[in-house]
């Protein structure tokens, strides 16, 4: 049985305030090119299909022509909601819906009934895991443990009836301990939203969301497809792709992956001005891609941005690089502070007002609380 899996499709999305509606036009449009070469069993979409819990007119839109083509292809969509998403918009009319093969993720409620598939080997059950936090698990199962993420999770799926007999796929959307995040994602207080890659034990293939790049974590059937586009000057040398996963008979399992060629690519460009703004330098860039230039003139350029974007009509960000930048110990300290979690800034603050460390009882109350907020966040 072959699967397509996709994830964090973040329609609507704004990058650097350009919208990206037209380049997620144009992949999804080659994702549809690429199941009608494949032909899979189903396709994934492992949550963040929003950017925003009320998405844009327009996204909705985009989201709409997917599955309409998809249900005019009689091709089978499974699909969860993301941290991203609203859980209740996203789950609207589902129930009606899947009778055209398109499967959506309820609201979670401690209930994941599989969606049970058959081939020449037996039976595949899908389970559809929407992004979950402890809070909503203690909801369901308040006498059970679910203090931290890992022991929500394994919770969850206790309660699933996994039958390991047969080949069980899961889709979730979570963080799972030691994958490799870009900067595009969104880092939850404290880090408190690692899950440990054993509470999935019991399945055969599980399709992840919530990490922007494609990577496997521990196994290679726990499996990140990673963003189709692009969507932070991070991820510019990303080779963005859909992975395709067949699984035969228990314990066969192949994975391998199709390229998405994007309508514009992101790029980093370092050099001066008047280097960028030379012919001969900017001859072999595609002009219309999305770029990041570095300026390295130790003297501001006036009006750079507007000059260059006559050249590079998409240049979304510019800042410069030289001995004055490089010199300033305040914008060393920002830039290593947004690469720490609150927990980490919270301990780095005590120690600088206090000369000390804090206990282990005190980090464990500050996690506790900012696990608390976070969970209280909308």
């Amino acid at each position: 049985m072959k699967f397509l899996h996709l994830s964090d499709l973040h329609l609507g999305k704004r990058v650097n305030e350009f919208s990206m509606a037209e380049d997620q036009k144009h992949i999804l449009d080659q994702i549809i090119e690429i199941t009608e070469d494949e032909k899979p069993d189903g396709i994934f979409i492992a949550g963040d299909v929003y950017d925003k819990s009320v998405p844009s007119v327009e996204a909705v839109g985009l989201f709409n022509d997917f599955l309409n083509q998809m249900a005019q292809r009689h091709q089978r969509v499974f699909v969860i909601s993301g941290n991203h998403d609203s859980p209740e918009r996203l789950a609207f009319a589902s129930e009606l819906i899947s009778h055209s093969g398109i499967y959506i993720s309820p609201v979670y409620d401690g209930c994941v009934e599989p969606i049970s598939l058959e081939d020449t080997y037996g039976t595949v059950n899908i389970f559809l895991l929407p992004f979950i936090k402890p809070v909503h698990v203690r909801r369901a199962f308040p006498d059970e443990p679910a203090e931290s993420y890992t022991d929500a999770l394994r919770t969850a799926v206790s309660h699933m009836e996994v039958d390991e007999s047969q080949r069980n796929i899961l889709i979730a959307h979570q963080f799972v301990t030691g994958a490799k995040r870009s900067d595009s994602e969104e880092i939850s207080v404290g880090g408190m939203d690692n899950v440990d890659v054993s509470v999935f034990d019991v399945f055969d293939y599980v399709a992840l969301g919530h990490i922007h790049g494609p990577q496997h974590i521990g196994r290679e059937s726990v499996r990140y497809c990673g963003t189709p586009l692009k969507y932070s000057f991070s991820e510019a040398a990303h080779c963005k792709s859909v992975t395709i996963a067949e699984l035969m008979e228990k314990g066969n399992l192949q994975i391998r992956t199709r390229e998405l060629i994007p309508q514009r690519d992101m790029r980093e460009l370092k050099g001066t001005y008047e280097e960028l703004a030379s012919r001969d330098n900017y001859a072999g860039t595609a002009l219309e891609d999305y770029i990041h230039i570095t300026l390295t003139d130790e003297d501001d350029i006036l009006d750079a941005m507007a000059k260059l974007r006559v050249i590079y009509p998409n240049l979304m960000k510019l800042d410069y690089d030289n001995k004055r930048t490089r010199g300033s110990t305040e914008i060393a300290e920002e830039e290593d502070r947004r690469g720490k979690t609150p927990l980490e800034l919270l301990e780095e603050f005590y120690r600088q007002q206090n000369h000390q460390d804090m206990s282990e009882e005190q980090i464990a109350f500050a996690s506790g609380l900012i696990e608390k907020i976070w969970e209280e966040k909308i």
